[in-house]
């Protein structure tokens, strides 16, 4: 199984991430390494992410603008 980021605008438009991806094995793996990175990756232009195994999508997309109150 391969895990993989999509690296979208607020609009879906797909962008490249400030930071690579690695290769990812499991849907855990994927998830921490969004978590470590979440932060570069908004500064570097990406608005949200989905994700997909095996090419199919799992989720998304997933905000990483931070939550209002």
């Amino acid at each position: 199984m391969a895990w993989m980021w999509r690296f979208e605008k607020a609009d879906g438009t797909e962008v490249a991430p400030a930071v690579e991806p690695e290769d990812f094995t499991t849907q855990g793996d994927a998830e921490s390494w969004v978590g470590e990175v979440w932060k570069d990756l908004l500064e570097g232009g990406v608005d949200q992410v989905t994700l997909f195994e095996d090419g199919n999508e799992v989720y998304g997309p997933m905000s990483l603008q931070a939550a209002s109150d």
